[in-house]
C-alpha cells in the first residue's frame, strides 16, 4: 500500500501542498502566492483558476522535493477558506463584480459587499440562525448569494454551480459535485442534523429559486468529510497535479476546520477532543470547540452536527482579523515602513516577527512581555466583530497614543495588538463556558501562531495551556488525513487523527502576579471596546 498522503491547504493569499507519512511525519511541502483583488472597501475577490495553477504547481514541487512520484501518493485531502466560487455554463468562471472580469469569481470569505443582506436575513429571525449562533454574518454564503442576485441577476441566473472554494476543489479534482457537511452546514445553512436544507429559509429570505430548483446549484449529494469522491482524480487533473490517475481525494474541509483536525485530537497533553478548544491562527483566527450535545452560543456560529468530527457537534468562534489585523496595525506607525521594514529586510525576517524578537530580547520571560506593553491598549476589530457580539460594523480602536515615533514604541504597539487578540480569544471562550462548554486546553494551528512569545502571551491572556502539535503544519496534516482516510488508509477519520498528530509542546499560562495584569488589561480592553460601540452608536444617530 502507498503510505504517503497529500494534504493542500488554500488560504487567503496562499496554495501550501504538504505530504505526509502513516504517522504523519511530513516529508516536504511546497507554496504558491495567489491573487487577492481588494477594489474598495469591504471588497475581496479571487480567481478560481489562479488558485488551481498555484494548487498543481505547490503539488508538484512537494512530490519531487521529497523525491517520491504519483506512485507513493496513496490519498489527497483539500481545505480552502470558506470563499464562495462562481461556476457557469460547461465549468467556466463567471464574474462576481461589475468589473466584468470573468476569471475574478470568488467572492472571498473576507468581503463583506453583503453586510446589509445579512442584515434583512437576521431580521427575519429564522429558526435556521439559531444554528449560527443567532445572527447569520456577511461572510457566509447565502448573504453573498442574495447580494449576486440583487446586484448582478444575470450572473446569478445563468451560474451552474456555487461552490465553497473547498467543494470547488475536489470538483475540480474529481468531477464530483458532492459536497463536504463541513462546508454546507458551517456556511450554507444546511442542517446537517436533520440531512437537509430548510427550504422555508430560502424562500423567505428571497432566494427560493435555489429550492424550487432542488438545491441543484448548492449540493443535492451531502458527505462527511473525508469521504472517497468518484472514482478519484480525473486524468486531466491527474496531468495538472503529475499524480495518477483515480488517486483517491477525500471531501474536503474549510481551513480552519482541516487545522483543527489536525490538532485537537492529537496524543498527550491536557484535555481530549471535547474541552480542547482549537485556535486556528493565520490572516484571520478561528476557534472550535466539540461536544457530545449541541450548545447553543449567543454569537458563536453553530452548532453544527459533524462539521469537523464525525458525530460530534462543533462551536465556530473567531477574530476575522488577526494577523492581517496585526499587520494592519503595526502599518500605521511611523518606524513600520521605515526602520523596522529596513531591518527586517536585512534579517531576512517579515515585520511582525522582527517585533516578536525584539520583545523576546527585552524580557527574561515571554510572559514578562505583557510589562511592554504599557499604557497602550488596542481592541484590534478592523473587520468587525465575529464573536462573540456578531458585530460586522465594529471597528478597531487603539488607546494610549502619544507621539513616540521610534521602534521600542512600535514593539509596544505590536505586543498591546498581539493581547487584544488574546482577551478577544478570552471572550469567546467565556462566553462558551457560560453556555456549558468544558474547555480546558486551546490547540494552537497557523503560521501566525508560530512564535514562541505570540505563544506564551496567548496562553496568558485567556489563562489555559496552549499545546502545540508535533507537526509544525496542523492544517496542511488534516487535511492530509482526509486523504487518507479516503484511502482507507484508516477505520475512518477518528482513527486518523490519533494515528497521525500528536502534542510536542504545551505552554503553560502565567500566574501570580502577571495573571492579575491580565485581569486588569482585560477589563481595559472591554470597557475601550464598550465606549467604541458607544460612539459608533452615537454617530449614527442611535443614541
Amino acid at each position: 500500500m502507498t503510505s504517503y498522503f497529500i494534504g493542500i491547504d488554500v488560504g487567503t493569499g496562499s496554495a501550501r501542498a504538504g505530504i505526509f507519512g502513516m504517522s504523519g511525519n511530513m516529508v516536504s511541502s511546497a507554496r504558491r502566492d495567489i491573487a487577492l483583488y481588494r477594489d474598495g472597501p469591504g471588497i475581496a475577490e479571487q480567481a478560481s483558476d489562479d488558485i488551481w495553477k498555484a494548487v498543481c504547481a505547490s503539488v508538484r514541487e512537494a512530490v519531487n522535493a521529497a523525491g517520491l512520484t504519483g506512485e507513493d501518493i496513496g490519498g489527497i485531502g483539500f481545505d480552502a477558506t470558506c470563499s464562495l466560487v462562481v461556476i457557469g455554463p460547461n465549468g467556466a468562471p463567471m464574474a462576481v463584480g461589475a468589473h466584468g472580469n470573468d476569471s475574478r469569481n470568488i467572492i472571498v470569505w473576507m468581503d463583506h459587499r453583503a453586510t446589509d443582506q445579512a442584515r434583512r436575513i437576521n431580521e427575519t429571525g429564522h429558526k435556521v440562525l439559531g444554528y449560527v449562533g443567532g445572527s447569520i454574518s456577511p461572510e457566509m454564503e447565502t448573504p453573498k448569494l442574495l447580494w449576486l442576485k440583487e446586484n448582478l441577476p444575470e450572473t446569478y441566473a445563468s451560474a451552474w454551480q456555487f461552490f465553497d472554494l473547498a467543494d470547488f476543489l475536489t470538483w475540480r479534482a474529481t468531477a464530483s459535485l458532492a459536497r463536504s457537511i463541513c462546508t454546507v452546514t458551517c456556511k450554507w445553512t444546511y442542517l446537517a442534523h436533520e440531512r437537509r436544507w430548510d427550504d422555508g429559509y430560502f424562500r423567505q429570505v428571497g432566494l427560493g429559486d435555489l429550492a424550487e430548483q432542488g438545491f441543484a446549484r448548492i449540493g443535492i449529494e451531502i458527505v462527511p468529510g473525508g469521504s472517497a469522491l468518484s472514482r478519484g482524480l480525473t486524468a486531466e487533473a491527474a496531468a495538472d497535479l503529475a499524480l495518477n490517475p483515480s488517486t483517491p481525494v477525500g471531501a474536503g474541509l474549510i481551513d480552519a476546520h482541516a487545522g483543527g483536525l489536525g490538532s485537537v485530537g492529537a496524543r498527550g497533553g491536557k484535555g481530549s477532543v471535547t474541552t480542547r478548544m482549537a485556535y486556528v491562527f493565520g490572516t484571520s483566527a478561528c476557534t472550535m470547540a466539540s461536544s457530545v450535545e449541541p450548545i447553543f452560543i449567543p454569537g458563536v456560529w453553530g452548532p453544527y452536527h459533524s462539521a469537523m468530527i464525525p458525530g460530534l457537534w462543533l462551536s465556530e468562534g473567531g477574530q476575522s482579523g488577526a494577523g492581517a489585523a496585526i499587520d494592519q496595525l503595526i502599518s500605521f506607525h511611523p518606524a513600520a515602513a521605515g526602520e523596522a521594514l529596513e531591518v527586517a529586510s536585512s534579517q531576512g525576517l517579515s515585520v511582525p516577527n522582527l517585533l516578536a524578537d525584539m520583545a523576546a530580547a527585552c524580557v527574561s520571560t515571554y510572559s514578562e512581555a505583557v510589562h511592554l506593553a504599557k499604557g497602550l491598549v488596542v481592541v484590534p476589530e478592523f473587520l468587525g466583530n465575529r464573536s462573540p457580539h456578531a458585530d460586522p460594523h465594529a471597528r478597531a480602536v487603539i488607546s494610549g497614543l502619544g507621539m513616540e515615533r521610534g521602534l521600542d514604541n512600535l514593539v509596544s504597539l505590536y505586543v498591546a495588538g498581539v493581547l487584544g487578540l488574546g482577551y478577544g480569544l478570552r471572550q469567546v471562550i467565556a462566553a462558551s463556558r457560560t453556555q456549558g462548554a468544558t474547555i480546558d486546553a486551546l490547540a494552537l494551528s497557523g503560521g501566525a501562531g508560530q512564535h514562541p512569545l505570540v505563544r506564551q502571551l496567548l496562553a496568558d491572556c485567556t489563562g489555559l495551556p496552549l499545546l502545540i502539535s508535533r507537526e509544525p503544519e496542523p492544517v496542511l496534516l488534516g487535511a492530509a488525513m482526509l486523504g487518507a482516510t479516503a484511502a482507507n488508509a484508516f477505520a475512518d477519520l477518528e482513527a486518523a487523527m490519533e494515528a497521525m498528530s500528536s502534542v510536542g509542546e504545551s505552554v503553560e499560562p502565567a500566574t501570580g502576579k502577571i495573571a492579575k495584569l491580565h485581569d486588569r488589561r482585560f477589563a481595559a480592553f472591554e470597557a475601550l471596546q464598550k465606549s467604541a460601540a458607544s460612539v459608533r452608536h452615537i454617530l449614527n444617530g442611535e443614541a
